[in-house]
């Protein structure tokens, strides 16, 4: 669809809010797309990683309140609303194994926010802003940021920015570790498919499994979590890219990893 673009090139599959003119409010058949777009990236072989950016000056603005769903009878259609609705995205990213970067390219608000935070990484423009926006409309976070804020920044910063929802600038989120870089505006491009390149050409078999453990690990035990880990060590020590690297260190050469 028009409103949300998806394009896979060089084994990197971009996502791109494509409503310009309305700082990508996301509509429901945008949330469909989205949604189909990752598992799709998911399941193709020729994708290792996955962007998701805006286009124009903001990367999400939030949901588009005047194209959502009219009218919200009784309070479980409301809840179902979100449950069936835009809670698909992070329960479908739950579900991945491949890298998802956000390349946050300007305004970043509310459930824009929110699906900036619930990517893996993020790499902000200079002129990016932040908000949590909710509590200005007398509203909870909708979309899972009171899941993923307090992971990246603590629960007591967390509560601020949410009760606040007062504006961060990029370097600030930086600071607060919302986003890993900061990069002027017109390198964000370069910066973002420089890393995601990297990442895409390296081999695939344990990047994905590093992800499942790192998740993981915010579930489990020690002992439960390192039981994980010797299992999934026995695996990627038999994989042609392991054999590979240690081919390449010994040889003092770059490793040309086969990937997925």
């Amino acid at each position: 669809m028009a409103d949300l673009l998806y394009e896979v090139k060089d084994k990197i599959a971009t996502i791109t809010l494509n409503r310009p003119d309305k700082l990508n409010a996301f509509t429901g058949d945008m949330i469909d797309a989205w949604q189909k777009s990752l598992a799709e990236a998911q399941r193709d072989d020729n994708v290792n990683v996955v962007i998701v950016t805006g286009a124009g000056r903001a990367f999400c603005s939030g949901g588009d309140v005047g194209r959502m769903r009219s009218g919200e009878p009784t309070a479980l259609d409301g809840k179902n609303s979100l449950w069936e609705g835009v809670h698909r995205v992070p329960k479908q990213l739950e579900q991945m194994d491949k890298p998802v970067i956000a390349m946050v390219n300007g305004l970043a608000v509310g459930a824009g926010m929110g699906m900036c935070v619930m990517c893996d990484m993020r790499i902000a423009a200079e002129s990016a802003r932040f908000s949590t926006g909710y509590v200005r409309v007398g509203l909870v976070p909708g979309d899972g940021d009171t899941f993923f804020l307090p992971r990246l920044v603590g629960p007591a910063k967390a509560l601020e920015l949410l009760w606040t929802a007062d504006f961060i600038e990029a370097p600030e989120a930086h600071r607060l570790g919302i986003v890993q870089r900061v990069v002027p505006d017109a390198k964000l491009q370069d910066e973002t498919y420089a890393l995601a390149r990297q990442i895409a050409d390296g081999p695939q078999v344990p990047i994905r499994m590093i992800k499942r453990l790192v998740y993981q690990s915010l579930k489990l035990d020690l002992r439960t979590h390192l039981d994980l880990v010797s299992s999934h060590m026995s695996i990627v020590r038999q994989t042609a890219d392991h054999a590979e690297g240690v081919a390449a260190f010994k040889e003092k050469r770059p490793a040309k990893f086969r990937g997925a």
